[in-house]
């Protein structure tokens, strides 16, 4: 706090471009940490709030029901496979994760398998920053080390390419499938623990020995739901179906903070019991937000209306071409595209505070990750901003010596 630069002052938003309070303004390159899938201030998520804001901000979900969640919850199940029916609201796409790993846990519980409490999850992994979450992300790489002897113990693995890889990880799986819940994974990219991409062949791997072993399988789809890698959902590329996965970010459209946990029919039914104690107890304060849910109607009605699941392949094709020169900078390690992400690795560590500020004086909004220089803007973004966004990073990078 004593040593962080003051932050930058805005004030207002429109499309890609953040408006600073003393004049200008920059291109976001992250749309606000992957929220703002549309840009910002789509006028049609506007509508959708301003209407339901006047007729009902807030209700408590406990004991009542209204319009906006039933809709949400049959919109998001009708555009998941048929099993995944079963939607539970909260706040944050942290909290989502929470509540998925309890949800796995207490299914085993309720199906008197009680010492299944554990989960395995994979080096590069990133998903959130409260307690439990905190305990699967990637103990030496994320920013929580150091609670590493308060937070729970975990089984955390690397991610299998290899087939010596695969062999060793079912060999694993084995010794340890007695004490494990669930195995969680950002299906396809492991997103703020350094921009990894996977395979779908490899994922499929990963879940088939899981499952062989009755291991429940949650994705975490915070980053990459609704449209980042090209489809709605990244599991979409695969053929697999979880049985639990979490929402958040995109999930309002950038609008609104609404997450949800989306449970197949198996688990759901693991809770149906005449015992009190076999009910899935978990109340957050705003779980269901009218106006949260209402803005969420109004991003999926966007998708629906708009072509933007061919904007982000279009953008996958204008990353590749804006971020290719980056490749031949003596810096660079890697440039790799996935989707509507762009992902340039540096071969070392260098101080990013400095590439930050170099980035603002570029008149653009990129916020880099230990060596990782990345792109996720909204995935409608104009073709010249998202030149802006490009050619800054080279000139960026081709400045650093």
């Amino acid at each position: 706090m004593q040593s962080h630069e003051l932050p930058i002052h805005v004030s207002h938003t429109d499309k890609s471009r953040i408006y600073l309070k003393n004049g200008g303004y920059l291109v976001d390159g992250i749309a606000s940490w992957w929220t703002a899938c549309h840009g910002y201030r789509h006028p049609l998520i506007e509508e959708y709030v301003i209407r339901q804001f006047k007729k009902m901000p807030h209700v408590m979900l406990g004991g009542i029901i209204h319009d906006s969640v039933i809709t949400l919850a049959n919109k998001i199940t009708e555009l998941t496979p048929s099993n995944l029916e079963h939607v539970f609201f909260s706040e944050s796409g942290s909290v989502s994760v929470e509540v998925a790993l309890k949800m796995a846990i207490q299914y085993q519980m309720n199906k008197g398998e009680s010492q299944k409490n554990k989960f395995i999850a994979f080096r590069h992994g990133y998903h959130g920053d409260t307690f439990a979450a905190m305990s699967i992300c990637d103990p030496e790489e994320g920013m929580h080390a150091k609670f590493s002897d308060t937070l729970l113990s975990q089984y955390i693995v690397d991610l299998p390419e290899q087939e010596d890889d695969f062999i060793f990880f079912e060999q694993q799986v084995k010794m340890i499938h007695h004490n494990v819940a669930a195995m969680i994974i950002e299906p396809l990219v492991q997103a703020a623990g350094g921009m990894f991409f996977h395979s779908s062949q490899i994922l499929q791997r990963v879940v088939e020995i899981c499952r062989s072993y009755k291991i429940l399988i949650i994705f975490d789809e915070i980053a990459t739901g609704f449209g980042r890698t090209g489809s709605m959902f990244a599991f979409e590329k695969t053929n697999i179906v979880p049985d639990i996965f979490t929402l958040s970010k995109a999930l309002t459209g950038g609008s609104l903070p609404l997450a949800a946990t989306v449970a197949s029919k198996e688990i759901f039914n693991a809770f149906l019991s005449e015992r009190q104690e076999a009910a899935f107890m978990h109340g957050p304060t705003y779980s269901g937000n009218p106006t949260a849910c209402s803005a969420a109607l109004g991003s999926i009605e966007v998708f629906a209306q708009e072509p933007r699941l061919e904007q982000a392949t279009s953008l996958e094709l204008r990353l590749k071409d804006g971020l290719s020169k980056c490749s031949k900078l003596a810096i660079v390690r890697d440039v790799r595209i996935f989707g509507a992400i762009g992902v340039v690795e540096l071969a070392e560590k260098i101080d990013i505070a400095r590439l930050k500020r170099k980035f603002i004086d570029q008149g653009v909004w990129i916020r880099p990750i230990g060596k990782i220089v990345y792109l996720m803007p909204a995935l409608n973004i104009t073709d010249e901003d998202l030149e802006k966004l490009c050619d800054s990073i080279f000139t960026v990078l081709n400045s650093i010596r």
